[in-house]
């Protein structure tokens, strides 16, 4: 059962057209990474998906239904810059979350920000790129989601801190959830994912399960690089 479906999808600024024409399905309850060049529009794509992005042509659902209320309802969207205003303390932002999502735990959230070494009174605009990432990540994986959308999740944190990060994630999903993990660190998650979408000039590329995309003993980055030497 396919939990994104997408047909004829396009979007545009202005004269430019991030995304042309894609039709696609992704299927439910499995770990996607989401592969492309910067500006391919894999932001965007995430964007629309999220219910943040209206303007656009084509037909897409999430959970069979358009992107919006219904849907923003059953996702839990990590985005790649921070939505955490600098007044905020963490005990703040696990407030405001408490009182906007149903489906958040606080408690649990709570326990993260002990399990990451975040004091709960620390105003956001203190800390580091890595300890913002940190309490972004105890906010969206304390809900439960039907989909979580991942935008370059580990982004801003060292190599060292990579693994448990991972860990936290693969820990703390919804169990039957889908995961969209959009990210250039293709050797640090490359194992925990089951299913691959590639895109590029506005298009996809590729589109199936990791097991079908290595099957001759590429790995994905591997794979990664072939496609987009061809494209580019």
């Amino acid at each position: 059962m396919a939990i994104i479906t997408a047909d004829g999808l396009t979007k545009a600024y202005g004269n430019h057209i991030v995304l042309n024409d894609m039709s696609f399905t992704l299927p439910e309850g499995e770990i996607i990474g989401l592969f492309g060049p910067n500006g391919c529009g894999k932001t965007t794509l995430m964007k629309i998906l999220t219910g943040l992005i209206h303007d656009y042509k084509g037909n897409v659902t999430v959970n069979g239904s358009v992107p919006g209320e219904l849907t923003k309802a059953v996702t839990a969207y990590l985005p790649e810059q921070t939505f955490v205003h600098d007044w905020m303390r963490n005990i703040d932002a696990v407030d405001y979350f408490n009182d906007f999502f149903k489906d958040f735990d606080k408690a649990k959230a709570l326990e993260m920000l002990k399990r990451f070494g975040l004091s709960e009174k620390q105003k956001s605009k203190t800390m580091s790129k890595g300890m913002q990432e940190k309490l972004l990540l105890s906010l969206v994986m304390s809900r439960e989601a039907s989909l979580y959308i991942l935008d370059e999740p580990m982004g801003g944190v060292d190599p060292a801190t990579r693994s448990s990060i991972l860990d936290f994630i693969m820990q703390n999903y919804a169990q039957k959830s889908t995961l969209l993990i959009s990210t250039h660190l293709i050797n640090d998650l490359e194992s925990v994912f089951t299913h691959a979408i590639f895109i590029g000039n506005g298009k996809v590329l590729l589109n199936d399960s990791v097991e079908k995309i290595t099957e001759n003993g590429k790995s994905i980055e591997d794979v990664f690089k072939e496609v987009f030497s061809n494209v580019w």
